[in-house]
């Protein structure tokens, strides 16, 4: 599939780093390091523009190492971005760490995947169908 992009980033677009790679690296289009201290957030430009097909999204989700080594991830994980939004791809992020992160120009910063989506229509019942689970919460499953 291909997707329309600009880029106004001195950075590279985002690529797959593997042919089995469902995400793609975005990276902080800024001038200036951002130092994000313990629980602070910030939007970040990537300096990207897209155009998706109807019925496609993309997810801009955290990098894993990231988020396990530095405690830095997405706000909003997952952001959307629709397919009839035209603005710059920012991402929204946060230090959930004790300890202040720098981030760096050109730093790769989150991973955006490309996925399909549908649109439902509801159909209003008195009830639904029953289920083993039934109405069970969180937890509910059991530990396994």
């Amino acid at each position: 599939m291909k997707v329309k992009i600009v880029n106004h980033s001195r950075f590279p677009a985002p690529a797959y780093a593997t042919e089995a790679s469902a995400g793609m690296d975005l990276h902080a289009n800024i001038d200036e390091p951002i130092v994000l201290g313990s629980l602070d957030r910030a939007l970040v430009p990537t300096g990207i523009f897209i155009e998706l097909p109807v019925g496609y999204e993309a997810q801009i989700r955290p990098r894993s190492g990231l988020a396990t080594k530095r405690g830095i991830t997405v706000a909003n994980a997952p952001g959307t971005v629709d397919a009839d939004f035209r603005g710059e791809v920012r991402v929204s992020l946060v230090n959930i760490s004790k300890e202040p992160f720098t981030i760096e120009p050109g730093e790769r910063i989150a991973q955006m995947v490309v996925a399909r989506h549908e649109h439902v229509e509801w159909e209003e019942v008195e009830e639904l169908s029953e289920t083993a689970r039934g109405a069970g919460g969180w937890g509910s499953t059991g530990k396994k």
